[in-house]
Formats: C-alpha cells, sequence, structure tokens
C-alpha cells in the first residue's frame, strides 16, 4: 500500500496539504469574477471555478476547515471516504464518498458554502484519491481553519469528533 500511495503522489506531482493529505490543482479556468460580483464576503476577484487531486491515507485526516464557496466532491480510487459536515446551524451529518452506490456511498458530493467539513478514510491502511471543485474558484484567503478549542466553543454538541479530527 505505501509503494502504491508513493506512485500517486511521484505521478500525479502532488504536495502536502495544509489540512492534511496531498494534492495538486489540475485546472483554473481562465475566466474571472470581479469583486462586484462576488459580494462583500470576499475579497478580490476569483476564477470561474477550480479543481485539484486529493489524496488522503488512512494514518491522516483533512482537518475541519471551511471555505466562502461550494466544494464538489468526486470519488476516484482506493477506499471510501466519510465527510464529516457541520452547517452553521451546528447541525452534523456525516457522508460516504466512494463508488458502492448500493452500500450507500456517492461518486459525488457537495459541500455548501459556509459548512464546517474534515474528511478520513473509510479502511484501515488504506488510502482516497478524490477531486475537489469549487466555484468561484477556490483562493487560500476563502480558507479558514480554527484551533480545536475555537471550534469546540462554537459546536460543543460535537466536541467528539472535533477533537478527532482537529490538530490542536
Amino acid at each position: 500500500m505505501i509503494r502504491r500511495i508513493s506512485e500517486i503522489i511521484e505521478k500525479l506531482e502532488l504536495e502536502p496539504h495544509p489540512e492534511g493529505g496531498y494534492f495538486k490543482e489540475t485546472y483554473r479556468s481562465t475566466g474571472e469574477i470581479k469583486q462586484d460580483s462576488l459580494g462583500s464576503s470576499f475579497e478580490g476577484k476569483r476564477n470561474y471555478s477550480t479543481c485539484i487531486y486529493f489524496l488522503l491515507t488512512s494514518n491522516d485526516f483533512s482537518a475541519f476547515h471551511r471555505i466562502k464557496q461550494d466544494e464538489i466532491w468526486h470519488f476516484y480510487d482506493g477506499s471510501p471516504i466519510q465527510l464529516h459536515v457541520i452547517a452553521p446551524s451546528g447541525q452534523y451529518s456525516t457522508h460516504l464518498v466512494g463508488r458502492e452506490i448500493d452500500l450507500g456511498e456517492r461518486p459525488q458530493l457537495v459541500v455548501p458554502a459556509g459548512y464546517w467539513f474534515a474528511a478520513e478514510v473509510l479502511n484501515e491502511s488504506a488510502f482516497s484519491l478524490v477531486g475537489c471543485t469549487v466555484s468561484p474558484g477556490f483562493d487560500f484567503r476563502d480558507f479558514e481553519m480554527r484551533s480545536r478549542p475555537e471550534l469546540i466553543s462554537l459546536f460543543p454538541e460535537h466536541e467528539k469528533i472535533i477533537s478527532k479530527l482537529t490538530r490542536d
């Protein structure tokens, strides 16, 4: 398994991602949306859309974070991913992103803008290769990752899962 993960990282030219896992941007539209069309929560212009490869292993996780745009997850290979989502209202949900539709997995999932989310590989000693599409296009100015104590203060009812899927 370690050899396969190394091959994928090398062949797709993936780099470590700040939230965990590895990624590579594969698409950034040339067209742009101007600031005045995006609304007050955005600073500056954005590309119409962006897309990345994202690789996660079972000995890591994608820590809780949120962005200002909808993010579409697309499953490609490996173990299903379990996405943990907390709505701004505090409602918690979990979703399986994978290819086994009869088992409740979905090959595609949309995380709405402004929702907190984290991901983990469902199976042990495994990896998940997915793609993530963001529109308007991703910019690190739209990315927010809070500390464990801050998230727990916002959502104390979800302390257990927040503690599991944050880094501090």
